[in-house]
Formats: C-alpha cells, sequence, structure tokens
C-alpha cells in the first residue's frame, strides 16, 4: 500500500527530489536537537520524518536502478550474488 507521500514523491523531478531531500534532512537535524534541549511536543514525528527520508532515498535509488543500462544491472547483480554467498 503506497502512502500519500510516496505518491507525491513519484511525481517529483531528479532535481525537486534531492532538494527535498536536503530540506527534510535539515528539518530532521534540528528536531534532533530541539529534542535533545528542550523535548519535542511529540517524539513520534522524529520517527516520521526520519521514515520520509527513507523514501525519498528509495526513489532516488529507484529511478537510478531504472535507468542503468542491461549490462550494468548485470554487473550489479553478479556483485550482488556474490555477496550473498559470503
Amino acid at each position: 500500500m503506497a502512502t500519500n507521500k510516496y505518491q507525491e514523491l513519484i511525481n517529483f523531478s531528479d532535481a525537486d527530489l534531492a532538494t527535498e531531500l536536503q530540506v527534510t534532512e535539515r528539518e530532521y537535524k534540528r528536531m534532533q536537537f530541539d529534542q535533545a534541549l528542550k523535548g519535542l511536543e511529540s517524539p513520534i514525528k522524529l520517527r516520521e520524518v526520519r521514515r520520509d527520508i527513507a523514501r525519498i532515498k528509495t526513489e532516488i535509488r529507484r529511478r537510478e536502478l531504472s535507468g542503468m543500462s542491461e549490462a550494468a544491472l548485470a554487473s550489479r547483480n553478479k556483485i550482488v550474488n556474490r555477496r550473498r554467498k559470503s
């Protein structure tokens, strides 16, 4: 089940995703600082922002993989399979 945030991210351009990632990471660091000093009204918001960062990074990586050539994907799969055996 896709969340509303993920549905929004699909429509963003690559530049917008990078900007959104920077803004969200900055917001997360500020929230961590505020939490350490005076506490937040709802610490659950930290978790939500952290998950938003993960969603953005996942979408960036998905686009990166979809843009790879077949040879690059095959090479990547070899590396992944080799790591699994270890």
